[in-house]
């Protein structure tokens, strides 16, 4: 039997409930805000769902963030008009992340210029190949066809520019009397000519155009006049012996050219010629019992040449009355 001095009442060992299960609450959750960084934080967390079912509330599990922010804020004894001061402003944006962005940005890109070069060089040697091709083929047909088409365009050159000359010289130098006096004598020989044969001058256009031809070639110079008399008489021989007309037509286009643009002396005797021998064959038709009848002409052509000076005519008139009318606006 143990003696002690103490009471068996009193122990210093902790008492523990006797041992059955229990149940232990987690304390409800209390926002509390002490700083304006924590408002900040909050202000952009509007609401969000949190586990923090204690089986006693209500059991929704959401904080309404912006309901607890403005209640903070009313408990706050910082005056209303210094309140704004409090809200800390944002951080700067983070760009250092854009410079490795950037660089594989670039990067890729030179890949991307250097593929694209690539295939500008495949497509510039295939149209260069095509250009090649081209070329050959073209130097192949111009060995056979050049001379042709060479001729040709020269051809089209020149006559371009006689044209251009001529039209020149009738605005700038058209002898307006000449012309009148040309026109004048050769309508008397080809009206002789029609009263003796009807329809003579319908029945040759490209003689007489001809015949034009040679008399404006000789007057500008172009061939001489031993050659001028040798045509005439190349044209003569022709409506003769060829085309087997009667005299008076035959002599028709070189008696209206001798007329136009002869010497005075030479116009009187061909004009006095052409008469006598229009009025001979005219008596020879009568004795022989032929009656020279008119025929009917569905259309009467003006012999080119005439036509021609008669517009060189209405050119050069042209051209003096507008260059007088500029000239009189310039003054006024």
């Amino acid at each position: 039997m143990s003696t002690t001095l103490l009471s068996p009442t009193l122990s210093f060992k902790p008492r523990l409930p006797p041992a059955k299960p229990q149940c232990f609450l987690r304390p409800p959750r209390l926002v509390t805000l002490s700083s304006p960084k924590e408002l900040s934080r909050i202000s952009l967390l509007k609401r969000f769902a949190v586990n923090d079912y204690d089986g006693a509330g209500s059991g929704s599990g959401f904080v309404d963030w912006e309901k607890a922010e403005k209640e903070a804020r009313a408990r706050s004894t910082m005056p209303e008009r210094f309140r704004y001061l409090a809200k800390e402003a944002p951080d700067p944006p983070v760009r250092w992340p854009w410079l490795l962005v950037l660089g594989f940005l670039i990067y890729a890109w030179r890949a991307v210029l250097f593929e694209l070069s690539n295939w500008k060089n495949a497509v510039f040697g295939i149209v260069r190949f095509a250009g090649n091709l081209l070329t050959y083929l073209f130097a192949i047909l111009y060995r056979f066809i050049g001379s042709p088409i060479t001729f040709s365009i020269r051809c089209l050159e020149d006559s371009f520019y006689t044209v251009r000359a001529f039209y020149s010289w009738t605005i700038n130098n058209a002898p307006i009397p000449e012309l009148t006096t040309v026109i004048v004598l050769a309508s008397i020989v080809l009206a002789i000519a029609e009263a003796t044969v009807p329809n003579c001058i319908n029945k040759q256009p490209y003689v007489l155009t001809v015949s034009g031809l040679i008399g404006y070639a000789a007057v500008r110079g172009y061939i001489s006049e031993p050659f001028f008399w040798t045509l005439l008489l190349g044209l003569y021989a022709f409506s003769k012996l060829i085309k087997k007309r009667d005299n008076v037509s035959c002599a028709m286009p070189v008696a209206a050219v001798l007329a136009a643009v002869g010497e005075t002396w030479v116009r009187v005797l061909v004009l006095i010629t052409f008469i006598a021998l229009a009025t001979y064959q005219y008596s020879q038709t009568l004795s022989e019992g032929k009656q020279v009848e008119d025929q009917e002409m569905t259309e009467r052509r003006i012999p080119v040449p005439l036509l021609v000076a008669a517009l060189a005519i209405g050119l050069r008139l042209a051209a003096k009355w507008a260059g007088y009318r500029h000239l009189t606006w310039m003054i006024v």
